[in-house]
Parts: C-alpha cells; sequence; structure tokens
C-alpha cells in the first residue's frame, strides 16, 4: 500500500468503517493477494479499547474483539494485578493506561470502547468517550443514576453514538417466546409483575468498614478508583467487588441483576416509565428496640412496588413488585407444588399474572432463562428446543460491534436489543427503586426526641421531567454530585 493510500486511510479510518462500499475503492489490490486466505483489512476492523479490564470487563472486550476479528489497541484499569491482567495475556500489543481520559485523549484512532468498571463510573466514562465520538458499550446498569441515563440517551442521538448496554440476556431468543405468548394474547389483560432475586451475595446491610491506607494494594490507583466521588482514604475490601452494596459506589440488588429481570417484562409488556414508587426495607437489630442505621448503604432486603401506565401491548395498569435478600412470592395454585418458579430452587425469577394463567421465567443472563406458560384450564408450554449457542452471551457484545462497522440508524443498529434508546428508559425504572429505597431512609428530629422517618410514604413519578411531585427531598437521588473532572 502506498505512503498516500495509508494517509487516506488514517484520516478517514471512522468514515471507512460507516461507509465500506465507497471506502473499498481505495483497495486496489485483493486483500487476499495482500494477506493471504482470511486476511481482514485493519482498515476493515473496529479498533477497541476496555475502560475496565478486569472482572465482567474481561469476557466484554474478549467477545467484543469477535475472537480476533477486531482490533483491541488499549486497556484501562486502575489494578493491573487483579484479573485485569488476563486481559493484557489476551491482547498483549494493547497499550495499558490507569486513567480513561488520558487513553481516550492520546489514542485518536480508537472507534469504539467497552466500560466495565464499578456503576459509578458508567456514567462519566460514558459521556467523555461519546462526546469524543466513540461508540459505546456499558455494562449494566447503564448509569449509577436517573439524571445519568437520560442524559447519555438524549447524548447517544445527539452525537450518533452505535449503544449497547451490557445485559447480554437481551439477545437472548428465548425472550421471543415470551413476546409470542403475550403478543397472541394467551394471558389475556395483564395486570402484576412479581420479580424476585437471592442478591446481595456481598455484604450488605452493614457499617461501611472504616478507612485503612496501609491496606490498600500496591498496584491500585485507589485515587482512580473513586471517581466523581470525594476524595478519601481506601475503605478495604471495596475493590474489586463489595462496592455494589455502597450508594457511592454500587447500586445494589437492583443494579446488579434488576437489568437482567426486570428487562423481561419491561421488553415483552412495552412498559416505559413508572408512574409511582413504593418501599420497605427490613429492619437490623442489634441490639434491642434501636434498628441499625447505615443509609450510606443499601439494605440487606427490601420490597418495591411500582405502577405502569398501560400499553398497547398491555391494555390496563400493571403492578410491579420486586423482593430482594432472598424473598420472593407465594407459590400460585396453577403452578404445580413441586414446580420451580423461576430458576432453579427459585432463586431468581419473573411471573407474569394475567386473567387467563402466569408466565414464570428464570434471570434472563446468562442463566437457563426456562421461560414457562400455565393457563388457567390446565395448558402448560415450556421452552422450544433451540439450537445450542455458538457465540458466548448470545453474540450480544458481537452485535454491537457489526453495528458500529454499519453505523448509526443502520438495520444492525437498529436490531440492537439494548440501545440507549430502550436501555435508558428501563434503566431509569431499574433505578426508581433505588431512588425509593434511599428516600424511605430520610429522617429528621420531631423535636420530641425522636427521628421522624418523614419520607415513608408512595412516591408520585413525573417521568417525562424526572421529578417526584409529592416530596421534594427525595429529588436529591435523581442525580448526584461529582468530583471536578469527573461530571456528567
Amino acid at each position: 500500500m502506498s505512503k498516500k493510500e495509508k494517509e487516506i486511510l488514517k484520516s478517514s479510518r471512522r468514515d471507512f468503517i460507516k461507509n465500506s462500499a465507497i471506502a473499498s475503492s481505495f483497495f486496489i489490490v485483493p486483500r487476499n493477494v495482500l494477506g493471504g486466505v482470511g486476511f481482514i483489512s485493519p482498515s476493515d476492523q473496529l479498533v477497541l479499547a476496555a475502560i475496565g479490564a478486569g472482572g465482567k470487563g474481561k469476557s466484554d472486550i474478549k467477545n467484543a474483539s469477535v475472537n480476533g476479528r477486531e482490533r483491541v489497541i488499549a486497556l484501562c484499569d486502575v489494578d493491573f494485578s487483579g484479573s485485569a491482567k488476563d486481559s493484557v495475556k489476551e491482547f498483549p500489543n494493547a497499550k495499558l493506561f490507569a486513567d480513561y481520559r488520558k487513553m481516550l485523549d492520546q489514542i485518536k484512532d480508537i472507534d469504539a470502547v467497552t466500560i466495565s468498571t464499578p456503576d459509578h463510573v458508567h456514567g462519566p466514562a460514558a459521556k467523555y468517550a461519546m462526546d469524543r465520538g466513540k461508540h459505546v458499550y456499558v455494562q449494566k446498569p447503564m448509569t449509577h443514576n436517573i439524571r445519568e441515563a437520560r442524559l447519555l440517551t438524549e447524548l447517544a442521538r445527539k452525537n450518533k453514538i452505535v449503544s449497547q448496554m451490557g445485559n447480554q440476556g437481551a439477545s437472548n431468543p428465548l425472550l421471543d417466546t415470551v413476546k409470542g405468548w403475550i403478543n397472541s394474547d394467551k394471558l389475556g389483560a395483564i395486570g402484576k409483575v412479581q420479580i424476585w432475586t437471592n442478591r446481595p451475595v456481598w455484604p450488605q446491610g452493614n457499617a461501611m468498614p472504616s478507612p485503612d491506607n496501609s491496606l490498600k494494594p500496591k498496584d491500585l490507583d485507589w485515587d482512580l478508583w473513586l471517581g466523581p466521588n470525594e476524595t478519601k482514604d481506601y475503605i478495604p475490601n471495596m475493590h474489586p467487588f463489595n462496592w455494589r452494596g455502597w450508594w457511592d459506589y454500587g447500586t445494589g440488588a437492583l443494579g446488579d441483576v434488576g437489568c437482567h429481570l426486570i428487562d423481561i417484562p419491561f421488553r415483552t409488556l412495552g412498559l416505559h416509565y413508572p408512574t409511582d414508587a413504593e418501599c420497605s426495607v427490613a429492619s437490623v437489630f442489634s441490639k434491642m428496640w434501636s434498628p441499625d442505621y447505615h443509609p450510606e448503604g443499601c439494605p440487606a432486603s427490601s420490597f418495591i412496588t411500582l405502577h405502569f401506565d398501560a400499553t398497547p401491548k398491555s391494555k390496563s395498569k400493571i403492578e410491579m413488585t420486586w423482593s430482594d435478600g432472598g424473598i420472593r412470592p407465594s407459590h400460585p395454585d396453577i403452578i404445580p407444588a413441586n414446580e420451580d418458579l423461576g430458576g432453579t430452587n427459585g432463586a431468581n425469577g419473573v411471573m407474569i399474572i394475567g386473567e387467563k394463567g402466569i408466565i414464570t421465567t428464570n434471570i434472563n443472563d446468562s442463566s437457563p432463562m426456562m421461560p414457562k406458560l400455565f393457563l388457567n384450564d390446565g395448558t402448560r408450554e415450556v421452552e422450544p428446543n433451540l439450537p445450542k449457542a455458538t457465540e458466548s452471551e448470545y453474540g450480544h457484545q458481537r452485535k454491537w460491534v457489526d453495528a458500529c462497522k454499519a453505523g448509526f440508524k443502520s438495520k444492525e443498529h437498529l436490531a440492537l436489543t439494548s440501545s440507549f434508546d430502550y436501555a435508558g428508559p428501563m434503566t431509569e425504572t431499574v433505578l426508581m427503586g433505588n431512588l425509593a429505597i434511599r428516600s424511605y431512609m430520610l429522617r429528621k428530629d420531631d423535636g420530641k426526641g425522636k427521628m421522624d422517618f418523614f419520607a415513608r410514604k408512595k412516591l408520585l413519578w413525573d417521568g417525562e421531567n424526572m421529578r417526584i411531585t409529592n416530596l421534594e427531598e427525595a429529588n436529591q437521588f435523581v442525580g448526584r454530585t461529582y468530583r471536578k473532572g469527573w461530571e456528567v
């Protein structure tokens, strides 16, 4: 390839990817002559980088590379001594960074990034990338708070970003089975959805551990890990996983699996923003008559109720309940007593309840979805025998990569199951449960020596304007404050 051709390709790489039919005229010599059979020209590869290369980030960037079909040129992580070192072995030629801002500012050729950090960094990292025209794949939940989800949804449209949230179960073909049952009116009028999980499976509901800088792993950049949060000393065991149970960093049980479980009814019933939210949480007593109070962290267990207006797929209003901490709903009479509710042993599940029967499924991640239909007349239908999956996580990352290469509003983009146009409102619904939990813990002195938990009421939600209309204090949890340099 001549020097002139290389300069043309370098200056118009991204346009080349989106307009491959036009750009292909640059190649005069057949590719199989240049690189042999199966050779993929660098100009045909999506140039990828990972923000968060360990934990779930390992599989996200690996799956996005499509077995080496695409090119991974940079990895960003605050601690390469942990599981992120596996990504370094997988992509030995990738440049390593601790700060994603430096990575994105220094390497201009990046087309798209996977973002697989703790929840509190999802929004800041995604916005930083999207402001620079990078396509984004963001782990669930899409953001740490409702305001961030709305902002990123609008920014993706404005900047023509191909986006995908990392709730891989959204690409599970068995969702079509549930859609088919609902679309064919098997259940009749649907009025209720019940969802439950065994999460949290990490420490939650206790006091925050005391900071201790002496315990910080030497390879962990703690200040970068804190991201948008205020500077503070190292908190033991927060990294790499236990951050999930603390509001500054995580989003609790809802954030962990809500985007898998709530996705099933939200998608198949065509739901939008909830109209209200109500909750109660478990009390933990370390001493008699005085429940522990740790508003900085998520509770050991919670019960959430959300209501939704009717949609074309659900002709009546829908009540959705969520319970975590291992609390699950009662066994309906029409489901045989020895039949698992949801998944195996009923650990996680969804029940969509109509006037004619019930659909029950397992969690919608990489676990067996196990959709089943039970009708009042005794009819029972189960999941079809689909061919064994040939791609990891239903090709969720690969489909996003193909959409990035095809371009914004391409048929590949419009076929994505969790682009921000869908994932944004669904994430807002998940996070509405957390807004209710955090509001439930609000209290003030009643002037008589006791604390008044004044926010323990049904919260009325104006979804379009992102506001609780009957309790102003609850609106503080719609967004958050940011440390300078990490704003969203």
